[in-house]
């Protein structure tokens, strides 16, 4: 069987998870490439001899040097630093943006044809820079954000209702932050919409739960983010376009006019295939939900005007 090669830059804790999985499914070769070669290197060995106590031939390699991505079909950016006590938005934003910069012209290097999949935030904003840097035609670059916000969701209903993830159907979409739009309108339980199942104080709880969900679990690590659930979200949207299952998924992507938006990159229903981004799915938006959005789209926009003001494109 031929195996798809991955490459992932980061080998943090999102970074190396997402390895992890990839390579425990037996399907992929990983290339992981960090700064730090040595963290590379040590986490690419663990992972790899983990693969011999489940019957995983998938290579896994680590380094500092991109010339061990070659060949990718799929790259993971998940290189950049998380915002500190302190820090202003602008050294985030502009420490990060540098970062992916430099990570997309050495991906191009060495796999120009590898669609690209960006986790590093502010994810809308450096999914922009990262198909404006790129080249690439729009369908092969896309952000991670909707997907995860989208499993938080899940979660808080599921605790609510008591009910198994699989008769939850639900989505999230908007920028990846607090101004996200959990889907009410479409929300259904079975053949049930949740607005006849729980009251609507009941509902916003959950919407605010799942708006802060990325926050209570930084508060809870103390050092460090959530990374089991980013991890298994950007698998998910490997395999539905590496095996082309067509998965409608929400993800941050080039808008032209889909939703009223245009020349951003924003979170929207997708249909993920061979050819990346193969739809922009519309869907419903009840008055309540289309203003949120609204809102949220204000918030991406004053993001991505910063960026052109700190970063030449």
């Amino acid at each position: 069987m031929r195996r798809i090669k991955v490459t992932v830059v980061g080998a943090g804790n999102v970074g190396a998870t997402v390895a992890n999985i990839l390579a425990l499914k037996g399907m992929f070769d990983v290339a992981m490439v960090d700064i730090d070669r040595d963290l590379a290197k040590g986490k690419s060995l663990d992972i790899q001899q983990q693969c011999a106590l489940v019957g995983s031939d998938s290579r896994v390699e680590g380094s500092n040097d991109y010339s061990i991505t070659e060949g990718s079909s799929i790259a993971v950016i998940t290189a950049g630093i998380a915002r500190k006590p302190g820090m202003k938005r602008e050294d985030l934003l502009k420490t990060n943006a540098e970062i992916v910069k430099q990570v997309i012209e050495n991906i191009r290097n060495y796999s120009p044809e590898a669609t690209i999949i960006v986790v590093t935030n502010p994810v809308d904003a450096m999914s922009y820079l990262a198909y404006k840097v790129s080249g690439l035609p729009k369908n092969k670059v896309m952000g991670m954000g909707g997907v995860l916000d989208t499993a938080r969701f899940m979660y808080f209903i599921k605790t609510k209702l008591n009910v198994s993830y699989n008769s939850i159907r639900a989505m999230v979409i908007g920028g990846h932050g607090d101004e996200m739009v959990p889907l009410i309108s479409s929300t259904y339980i079975g053949n049930k919409p949740i607005r006849s199942l729980l009251l609507e104080e009941e509902i916003n709880e959950i919407v605010s739960k799942t708006q802060q969900g990325g926050a209570e679990i930084v508060s809870l690590l103390k050092t460090g983010s959530a990374y089991y659930a980013p991890g298994m979200s950007v698998v998910r949207m490997i395999e539905s376009i590496v095996f082309d299952k067509k998965e409608v998924l929400p993800c941050s992507v080039m808008c032209e006019g889909e939703y009223g938006i245009n020349d951003i990159f924003f979170g929207l229903p997708v249909k993920l295939g061979e050819n990346g981004v193969e739809e922009i799915v519309e869907v419903e938006l009840d008055s309540k939900e289309k203003e949120m959005l609204s809102k949220s789209v204000e918030s991406v926009k004053s993001t991505i005007k910063l960026l052109k003001e700190l970063i030449t494109l």
